[in-house]
Order: C-alpha cells, then sequence, then structure tokens
C-alpha cells in the first residue's frame, strides 16, 4: 500500500462514522436502534440484508476453498443461501416482520416468552449471544488477517483498528447507521468486486487464455466440478438446511432487517431481492477467487492467502484501496449487525430477567443500556478474535463453518419454527429439549466421536447432525406431549395474519368445545 492507498481507506473510515453521526438523529428511542421505527424502505432492507451476510471469510477462506477446489465454493455457500433466502422470503419475513408489527417487540427472541416460556427465551438468547462473541471474533480474525498482508500492522492491531471503528458507528446510530453504512458499502463492493473482476480477465488475456478456455488449464484441473472434496452432496443438503434458518432470522442480525420494514409484504420484497443478490453477485466476486491458481501462488497451506495475494500484484494503487476497503466494508456490515442484533437480546430479553432496573428503563435509559451493550459484545468478540488460531478454535474457515453452522441450528428450530401453524403443538418441553440435544449432539461428534474415528467425522456430519438432532425431537416430543394451550396459539396466530382483528385461534390438542370458546388471543400477544 502507498499513501493513495491509505488515504482511501482512512477515507473509507471516515464516511463511516460521519453516516453514524447522521443517524444518530433519527434514532429516537430503543425501537429506532434496533428496529428502525419500522420505516426502513424495502429495497435498503434487502441490500443490508444481503450485505450483513458477507465478511472477510469470503476472501480469507472461501478463496481457500475456490483456490483448492474451485466452484464448489459457489455452489455450497452462495448458491444454498439464495435458495434459502428465498424460501424464506414466503415462509418467514412476512412472520418476523408481523412480530414487531403486531407483537410489539424489539428483539427477534422477545416474543418467545409468550410463545413457549421464560426458561426457552433464556437458554435460547444465552446460548445465542455467546454463539455470536465467536461467530463476530472469527470475522474480526478475517479482516485482521487481510490488513496484515496490505500493511504488515500485526493480528491484534488489526482487530483493534477495525473493531474500534465499527463501534463509534453502530454505537450512535443503530441499525439505521448499519443499514446507510451497508449500502455505502455495497455501492464499494461493486465498484471493487468489477475492478478485480477486469484486472484478472486481462491478466488472463495477457498470458493467451481464454475466459472460458481457462478451465482447460492443468492447474484448474477439477475446479470445474461442482462438489469436490468434503463438499460434497450430503454437505450441499445440509448447508441448504442450515442457511434456510440462519440466514432469515436464526442468527438474529438478519431477521432485524425484516423487522425494519413497513409491513409482512415489504419484508417478503426484501428477502426476494436479497436472494437475487445472493445468486447473481457472488459469481463475479468468485471468478477471480477460482483463476487464482494460475496467477499466484498460495503461501498458506489453506490458500486463504492467495485472494490478497492475487490483489497485491494485479491492481494498480488506489484500486488497490478500494479493494481492500471493499474487504473491510462486509466485515464491518456482518459485526455492525450482529453488535446490534445482540444487544437487541440482551436489553430486551436477558438484562429485565436479571435486574429489577433494568424492567424499569424509560426509553432514555433503555436507549444507553442498548448503545452500552453494543461496546461490550464487540469488546468480547474482539477477545475472541485474538484467540481464532489458537488450539481450541483452530482456523477461521473451521470456526465459521463447523462452529456457527453446527451450532445455530439447536438455537434457530424452536425460535423459526415457533412461528409456524404446523409447529404448533411443539411448546417449551419440545424447544428446550431439541436445543440441549443439540448442542450435546456437536460435542459429540465434533470430539469424542470425531477422536474415536478414523480420519475422523465428514464435516457435512459435524455440521448436520445436531441441526437433524434438534428438529427431529421437536417435531417428535410436540406430537408425543403437545403444548398448545390458547395463548400459545394467539401468538402463532396473530403472526401468521395480518390486519387489526383478533385472529381466531385453533383448538389446543386434546381440549373441548368449551377450552375453545374460552380462549382469548389478544392478551397474551404482545
Amino acid at each position: 500500500m502507498n499513501g493513495l492507498d491509505w488515504a482511501v481507506l482512512i477515507g473509507y473510515f471516515g464516511v463511516m462514522v460521519a453516516i453514524g453521526v447522521w443517524s444518530h438523529k433519527r434514532v429516537d428511542n430503543v425501537s429506532d436502534f434496533f428496529t428502525a421505527g419500522g420505516k426502513m424502505p424495502w429495497w435498503l432492507s434487502g441490500i443490508s440484508h444481503h450485505m450483513s451476510g458477507y465478511s472477510a471469510v469470503m476472501f480469507t477462506g472461501y478463496a481457500g476453498i475456490a483456490y483448492t477446489y474451485g466452484v464448489t465454493s459457489f455452489i455450497t455457500w452462495s448458491f444454498p443461501i439464495a435458495l434459502g433466502i428465498a424460501i424464506g422470503s414466503k415462509l418467514f419475513a412476512p412472520r418476523i416482520n408481523r412480530l414487531r408489527s403486531r407483537l410489539h417487540v424489539a428483539s427477534p427472541l422477545e416474543y418467545l416468552k409468550n410463545r413457549y416460556n421464560l426458561p426457552t427465551q433464556q437458554a435460547l438468547a444465552w446460548s445465542g449471544m455467546l454463539l455470536k462473541i465467536v461467530d463476530v471474533g472469527a470475522k474480526w480474525a478475517a479482516i485482521a488477517t487481510l490488513l496484515s498482508v496490505f500493511t504488515g500492522v500485526s493480528l491484534n492491531q488489526g482487530i483493534l483498528i477495525t473493531g474500534a471503528i465499527t463501534a463509534v458507528y453502530c454505537t450512535i446510530g443503530g441499525l439505521w447507521a448499519d443499514a446507510l453504512t451497508e449500502l455505502g458499502q455495497f455501492v464499494i463492493q461493486l465498484l471493487a468486486g468489477i475492478s478485480m473482476f477486469v484486472a484478472v480477465v486481462l491478466k488472463l488475456s495477457d498470458k493467451d487464455i481464454g475466459f472460458f478456455g481457462a478451465w482447460d488449464e492443468p492447474a484448474l484441473h477439477g475446479h470445474g466440478k461442482p462438489l469436490v472434496g468434503p463438499y460434497g452432496t450430503v454437505f450441499l443438503l445440509a448447508f441448504l438446511f442450515i442457511k434456510l434458518f440462519e440466514y432469515n432470522g436464526g442468527m438474529l442480525n438478519q431477521a432485524q432487517r425484516y423487522m425494519a420494514t413497513g409491513s409482512a409484504q415489504q419484508a417478503e420484497r426484501s428477502a426476494r431481492l436479497s436472494a437475487i443478490l445472493w445468486l447473481v453477485w457472488p459469481v463475479v466476486l468468485f471468478f477471480p477467487m477460482w483463476m487464482s491458481p494460475l496467477l499466484v501462488h498460495a503461501q498458506k497451506p489453506d490458500g486463504s492467502d492467495s485472494y490478497a495475494l492475487m490483489t497485491e500484484q494485479l491492481l494498480p494503487h488506489g484500486l488497490l484501496g478500494l479493494v481492500i476497503v471493499g474487504f473491510f466494508s462486509h466485515t464491518m456490515a456482518m459485526c455492525s449487525s450482529d453488535a446490534n442484533a445482540i444487544a437487541a437480546v440482551f436489553t430486551r430479553d436477558v438484562a429485565p430477567v436479571l435486574s429489577a432496573r433494568a424492567r424499569a428503563w424509560g426509553e432514555r435509559s433503555g436507549l444507553v443500556a442498548a448503545r452500552v451493550t453494543t461496546v461490550v459484545f464487540l469488546g468480547l468478540s474482539m477477545a475472541v478474535a485474538t484467540q481464532v488460531n489458537s488450539p481450541a478454535f483452530k482456523d477461521i474457515i473451521t470456526v465459521v463453518i463447523k462452529w456457527v453452522a453446527g451450532l445455530m441450528g439447536p438455537i434457530a428450530i424452536p425460535m423459526m419454527l415457533g412461528l409456524l401453524r404446523p409447529f404448533r403443538r411443539s411448546g417449551p418441553t419440545a424447544a428446550l429439549t431439541s436445543w440441549a440435544a443439540g448442542l450435546l449432539a456437536f460435542w459429540l461428534v465434533n470430539y469424542p466421536i470425531n477422536w474415536a474415528v478414523d480420519g475422523g467425522v465428514p464435516l457435512q456430519y459435524q455440521v448436520s447432525v445436531p441441526l437433524a438432532v434438534s428438529l427431529v425431537l421437536y417435531i417428535l416430543i410436540g406430537y408425543l406431549k403437545p403444548e398448545d394451550t390458547p395463548e400459545r396459539l394467539a401468538v402463532i396466530e396473530t403472526v401468521n395474519t395480518d390486519g387489526g382483528a383478533a385472529p381466531a385461534v385453533p383448538v389446543p390438542a386434546g381440549a373441548g368445545d368449551d377450552a375453545a370458546a374460552a380462549s382469548s388471543p389478544g392478551g397474551n400477544a404482545s
């Protein structure tokens, strides 16, 4: 990097902080801070939803997969995300929006107290927060790894720089700052991605390698196969199922984008836009990574430094700075949205249970608590980031794929399926049992069983077994021990219907006409 690249990078940081300061004027209460007051346009929500799913892991961990295996990086990552969001646009997005518009909640988990009970809400809240700390820690480590390649700063210095800048704008501006910075980051990503795409095509042309003929080169042998190595059919199906829950709200930050729109219909349009972007745009970003074995020799065994090395070699100063800014934009978009989501969970779901003072928070004190929680979460995740390459966490892609994908399912199953009518029989027993058994399954498959099996348990089973265990138990216990009380049914009907009229509440399993007549949908749904 030279002075021009540094000017682009510092200018970007300045703009992000300025957006946060401007967004501060739009935040008057907790609802504004966490859900933008339900006033976010659907197109801005869609772009924000799309951007909050990226991080620099794409340019390190997934760049390594692309360098080693080729197009499977798209087939087993962004394609299932796009398909999962498209399905969720009908299945989950409208219902999650009604959590805010009809139940008047500011946290995606806030409704669980009435849908199940308080212990279930607390179990999911605490485990979700702890998982997010690890997840965001991996993202900080990824961007710091890239920064060290370009600037020579240490890993810890890179973590501190990116975390501090993100903390400023997302703490003072809330979800509005997140969404508006993500819009700016999307534009930067567009320019940077196209610049890199063109640079790679021109370099291949200089080597007399055609756009399509590149796949015949020996260095790319087998790279055109959609499913190779550990990323086979079972992994693809498992990842699709995981991403269906994760990117439609299971990891909390995407749920806030649906909640921020003005209506259920706008939330659905938002999800569709995000799905289209996930289907099309990653192809442009991945193409240089697929071609990287023809242009660079990665220094790291997993190839995670290949994209950074290629960027340094191919781009002139100024454009190099723009691409580096693109790296930062991905990570800061995801991490700031995660920080906002976890702050919502803590201040709305956890703190009122822990403290009587928290239950008495007014608009001003609640807003202060939200901002303090955001800073604390970012600090904890930055501390975890310094340990990502330790024996406990392994490398970045291991954290993101194995830990996050494997642990997300047990948390997301009760939260997401609890919104749907077909699972109305599943109550707190089903939710807590499926959650606990899923976490236990993750530990067993990834550690004792993995150690006992020669060569270890294949990756697809490490990530899919916990979710499968949770799903089966959630459904099975719901049928064996139905807990669909009138109060819980009222919550489900409220998020499944539009309009101001009280929805009709189905008869609980095993209840008679008297119970049906006595049920009231209005009193326990907010």
